[in-house]
């Protein structure tokens, strides 16, 4: 169980975190929704323990994970925004580097290198560089990095963001399958994509967080259009 309480975080004097609490159960997916700059990313970055917030707490399974962050860190798979990785690796080499550097035993890496392939869809890409992969490709590997531990809490900022239909789709199914083992928490733009596989959407608006049901309660909260047929809860 991931348990946000009453987070808030300050810039300068810039509030942009307001008291913010909310829970993740084990198979629950969390999609984090809000216009651009409501304070998504930046709560993800708190939650990853990348941000230190003014007031409140994290417990992952009971642990505080500013208390104990190196415990914390062995539960967590984190796909930043912008994920950097060395364009000259390949894609194994660099997902084994990776294993090692967050302190798997060296038994274990080949098996947990092979397993995030294999569910981010990176098998026959496996010798390829980085930097001749495509965009999509290029955020599987990020992607197959946050999973390599197989952790207990997943944290995805804007998963969906840059990738085509097809790909969209396909990221869809992993999110599905990484469900069945993780309490995920997700955000971005593409509400009705996103809909299908969360279990509730939490709204970000004005650095305070409004839960929906759906996708058009997003809208709702926003006063966004929603489509043709479609109700707000």
């Amino acid at each position: 169980m991931l348990e946000v309480q009453h987070i808030s975080f300050s810039w300068g004097r810039k509030l942009l975190l307001d008291d913010v609490s909310f829970s993740v159960a084990p198979g629950e997916t969390v999609v984090l929704a809000g216009e651009n700059g409501a304070g998504k990313t930046t709560l993800l970055k708190v939650l990853a323990g990348l941000c230190e917030p003014s007031a409140g707490q994290v417990l992952a399974d009971g642990v505080d994970t500013f208390r104990h962050p190196l415990r914390f860190r062995r539960m967590m798979g984190y796909l930043p925004e912008t994920a950097p990785a060395d364009p000259d690796l390949r894609v194994r080499d660099y997902l084994r580097y990776r294993a090692n550097l967050r302190g798997e035993m060296a038994k274990k890496i080949r098996h947990r290198v092979a397993e995030a392939m294999d569910l981010c869809g990176l098998g026959e890409h496996a010798g390829v560089r980085i930097g001749d992969l495509s965009f999509g490709l290029r955020k599987r590997v990020a992607l197959a990095d946050a999973l390599l531990l197989r952790p207990r809490f997943l944290l995805l900022d804007d998963l969906l963001a840059g990738l085509d239909p097809v790909s969209r789709l396909s990221f869809g199914r992993i999110l599905a399958a990484m469900s069945s083992f993780a309490s995920v928490v997700v955000s971005g733009h593409e509400l009705d994509e996103l809909a299908q596989w969360a279990t509730k959407f939490c709204v970000l608006r004005d650095g305070k967080l409004v839960e929906a049901k759906t996708a058009a309660g997003v809208r709702s909260v926003l006063g966004l259009a929603a489509p043709a047929g479609e109700g707000a809860s």
